[in-house]
């Protein structure tokens, strides 16, 4: 019987430092965060007394440079979400938003000012971030926003809001991308900023553990320090969605992994007809096709994880692991969650929890459609986004 999920000993291509990392990260979320997430699930909400132990642990904006980032390979930063969305992509989706779009936004995009105000704490957890690109109406569009800034003398004016955004009403700093005279253009904008409001989005089906906002912007006046200098249209915002979508097709191998895990003990354990439902053919076939789903979706992370060590990795690529891998994992979570029976319905157990998570996690940082085109894009030569 094999002792481990990872059936292919896809762990062998990694370096002995990715591995360790792996298996950190993975005995921290398994001591200090799985105990309470279906807890935090429940109730609807996130404790964010978790960030400055996640910033003691390396893991916020880990595969950046500088700035008390830990400046590790981009694989080592696939692996830590693969790990943290193991136990709930809500934990996932926080370390993503903070280190894959706010501070690789202020990294890649900001002033050298930016980076000193805010990269150093944002990264041991004292201070949390947020993104404002998407809208109530500019969602796979996002070139059709409305928020717009608009000059007054050396200043800025700030109007419109912002939506589905995580981390909202709890953070310090949002980057905030706008229409202006000049295209689109993004600010670091201190929340404590008259104008600035976070109203929490409740009733969520899904992502339950994680803090989901609407940003609106009240005549807010920005110093002009506040433009990032040189980045205009959306080439801005779509890097960093880009290196979001990165992180996500990594942490939904863990999500898949964790649902077969416990199909897997599930069906050894749970005796019918006289004997376990593993030992039944029809369980066998799921569980086999399972395993063969998961180390597919594991080999594609690995690669892409190579290709973007290397710097070779494109969007399309990136595209190809986002729509591929949640696929999968929403796939397996289905399949085991309907393995387990009744039983499958409760928090007792994480399968339906991470099958809810997962059906937010297919849609956000671009929906299965938008993915789709852009490999079709890359393979035809012809654009049919519109």
């Amino acid at each position: 019987m094999m002792t481990s999920l990872d059936f292919l000993d896809i762990d062998s291509l990694y370096s002995d430092e990715e591995r360790a990392i792996g298996e950190t990260v993975r005995d921290y979320a398994r001591a200090e965060l799985a105990p309470y997430v279906a807890d935090w699930y429940d109730q609807g909400s996130i404790p964010t007394d978790i960030a400055p132990g996640l910033g003691k642990l390396g893991l916020l904006g880990m595969h950046l440079e500088g700035y008390g980032c830990a400046g590790t390979t981009a694989t080592a930063y696939g692996i830590a979400c693969r790990e943290l969305e193991a136990v709930d992509s809500g934990l996932r989706s926080l370390v993503s938003v903070q280190g894959s779009l706010a501070m690789f936004a202020i990294h890649r995009w900001g002033t050298e000012e930016h980076r000193q105000e805010w990269l150093p704490r944002m990264a041991a957890g004292e201070a949390i971030g947020c993104f404002g690109l998407t809208e109530a109406d500019a969602g796979s569009d996002p070139g059709s926003m409305r928020t717009t800034a608009k000059r007054d003398g050396n200043d800025w004016i700030l109007n419109g809001s912002k939506m589905w955004i995580t981390n909202g009403t709890i953070a310090q700093v949002a980057v905030v991308w706008a229409q202006t005279d000049e295209g689109i253009r993004g600010f670091a904008v201190p929340t404590d900023t008259p104008g600035f409001a976070a109203h929490e989005i409740k009733r969520k089906l899904s992502l339950r553990a994680s803090l989901t906002a609407e940003l609106t912007f009240d005549n807010l006046r920005l110093p002009a320090s506040a433009v990032f200098p040189e980045v205009r249209g959306l080439k801005g915002p779509l890097s960093c969605l880009n290196e979001a979508r990165y992180g996500i097709l990594w942490g939904a191998v863990g999500a898949a992994r964790s649902c077969l895990d416990e199909a897997l003990n599930y069906t050894l354990a749970r005796t019918q007809f006289g004997k376990p439902l593993a030992a039944f053919q029809l369980t066998q076939r799921k569980l086999a096709d399972m395993s063969i789903a998961l180390t597919n979706a594991a080999l594609t992370a690995t690669q892409l994880g190579r290709l973007k060590d290397s710097h070779r990795i494109t969007p399309e690529q990136v595209s190809h692991g986002k729509l591929a891998n949640v696929r999968t994992a929403l796939d397996i979570a289905r399949t085991a969650r309907g393995m387990l029976g009744a039983a499958g319905i409760t928090l007792d157990h994480t399968i339906m929890r991470h099958m809810n998570n997962l059906e937010t996690v297919a849609t956000y940082e671009g929906t299965e459609e938008m993915h789709a085109l852009s490999i079709g894009r890359a393979l035809t030569g012809i654009a049919a986004f519109r």
